[in-house]
């Protein structure tokens, strides 16, 4: 197991998944605090990267293109304070920041994880139920339908028609752009039926961000619903129906764990050949299957 603990928060590793827990220090962003600990499947990812700095260092996350519903829908846009798959590391603890991430890497390598998209989300998203305020408005939602209601600073063409409730039947989609200089955010639930032809200012299925502390948390909110909807890479429904998941079959239990370390091994001597895998990436993944033997 690998494990770093900082003031911005603890990640752990035991072999088949990291769990990212962000830290009680003042400066961890509202939006992690709320997030809380995050259990990521080392199928979710991609790839992961330590950078140094001169006081502090980095280490990140690459997660695998729509594994995530948070980051499918914030599509990037989240600012680094507020992004869950970084974590500042303290300069007396850059060797430990690199072992750690040596070790992701060695998994990867030595579970053939592929860093294709996927077409299926692998983290379930935020709990539920999920509710913000910010800008103009509070979304809430409970699994079922998406909740709006509105403050004083709404514009009454947006606040005249009351609370608004739409089913997650009805939601065909979601918009979360932070505010960015002098342009405002927006939280936006495309509805069925109901074409945009009105800014967030006016929009009734919209929430306009201003720029303040707690827009992050609208981000929340989007992830939740983001979740439930269909995979924007899954296969294309026909007649209304949606194809089942294949369920991979399970390879036989006569094979043991040697036999398929030995196997492994085999096909790590076959990538480095083919010029896959550089010498020093081949020595990592060889002496990570070696321990396990």
């Amino acid at each position: 197991m690998a494990e770093i603990i900082q003031k911005d928060g603890t990640w752990a590793f035991d072999g088949d998944a990291l769990r990212l827990t962000p830290g009680r220090d003042k400066n961890v962003s509202l939006l992690r605090r709320e997030l809380g600990e995050l259990v990521v499947p080392l199928g979710a990812l991609a790839g992961v990267s330590f950078e140094q700095g001169r006081r502090s260092g980095r280490l990140r996350l690459r997660l695998r293109d729509g594994a995530d519903p948070l980051t499918q829908a914030t599509g990037g846009r989240l600012a680094e304070p507020n992004d869950p798959y970084q974590l500042t590391v303290e300069s007396d603890r850059y060797g430990v920041a690199e072992y750690f991430a040596d070790e992701v890497r060695n998994a990867l390598l030595l579970d053939g994880v592929s860093p294709e998209p996927v077409d299926g989300y692998l983290l379930p998203g935020p709990p539920l139920p999920v509710s913000a305020s910010a800008g103009d408005g509070t979304a809430t939602f409970d699994g079922e339908r998406v909740r709006l209601e509105w403050n004083w600073k709404t514009e009454d063409a947006k606040s005249s028609g009351g609370p608004r409730a739409i089913p997650l039947a009805d939601v065909i989609g979601v918009e979360w752009q932070p505010a960015a200089g002098l342009e405002n955010g927006h939280l936006r639930f495309l509805v069925r039926g109901a074409p945009v032809t009105a800014p967030p200012k006016y929009d009734p299925n919209a929430v306009e961000l201003w720029g303040f502390k707690k827009d992050p948390l609208m981000a929340l909110v989007a992830a939740a619903v983001q979740a439930r909807l269909p995979h924007p890479a899954a296969p294309a429904e026909e007649d209304g129906v949606r194809p089942q998941p294949v369920v991979l079959a399970k390879e036989p239990a006569a094979e043991n764990e040697h036999d398929a370390l030995l196997r492994r091994l085999r096909e790590l001597g076959e990538l480095r050949r083919d010029g896959v895998l550089t010498d020093e990436e081949f020595a990592l993944a060889k002496q990570a299957v070696l321990k396990r033997m």
